[in-house]
């Protein structure tokens, strides 16, 4: 019973590091990778469409990316999402087939406030991995009454041990993207 509560937080856990690993790719450094606009939300027809599902996305060099839409009448639509997207700065131009996104250089103070957003989204991701270990903590006491008190408190010590483990995997990543981020 224990390996399964350990085996759902693991999961819970895991999902955690990796939304902030995905949070963590769309803020922008001083290149252009097309995991950037990954979450954008394009109005198709009304309705938030991710741009994938639009549009295909490469890298044209390592300051802009071309978008491709599937649908040659989602062009404007797609280049309002890219200019109206926070933290980005790019202004899309189009020549009837494709977009291209040139972004502009970051100046210190703007690597300074992508710095201060990833480190927010870090300590969304603790906050959620937190979550989790109590919420774990709350299955292993309802345990209790079946396997005994000594079996939980190990339970629990073990449980220490992964929640630190895996807060650990989010402050590498955190200061992998940092480092990233201040690079010049």
């Amino acid at each position: 019973m224990i390996e399964e509560v350990f085996v759902d937080i693991k999961d819970r856990m895991n999902g955690a590091v990796e939304s902030a690993k995905d949070g963590f790719a769309s803020v922008r450094t001083g290149r252009a990778t097309p995991a950037l606009l990954q979450n954008l939300q394009v109005d198709y027809y009304g309705t938030p469409t991710p741009l994938p599902q639009l549009a295909s996305v490469q890298n044209q060099d390592a300051r802009s990316l071309l978008i491709t839409p599937y649908d040659k009448g989602a062009m404007k639509d797609i280049e309002q999402a890219i200019r109206d997207m926070p933290n980005l700065g790019a202004n899309p131009s189009n020549d009837g087939t494709v977009i291209r996104v040139t972004l502009p250089d970051l100046t210190e103070e703007r690597r300074k406030e992508f710095v201060k957003i990833v480190k927010g989204r870090a300590e969304d991701a603790r906050v959620a991995i937190r979550n989790v270990r109590r919420q774990g903590k709350d299955d292993l006491e309802a345990l209790k009454s079946e396997l005994g008190e000594d079996d939980v408190a190990r339970a629990e010590k073990e449980l220490e041990a992964v929640t630190k483990q895996f807060i650990e995997q989010i402050d590498d990543a955190l200061k992998r993207k940092e480092a990233e981020l201040l690079e010049v």
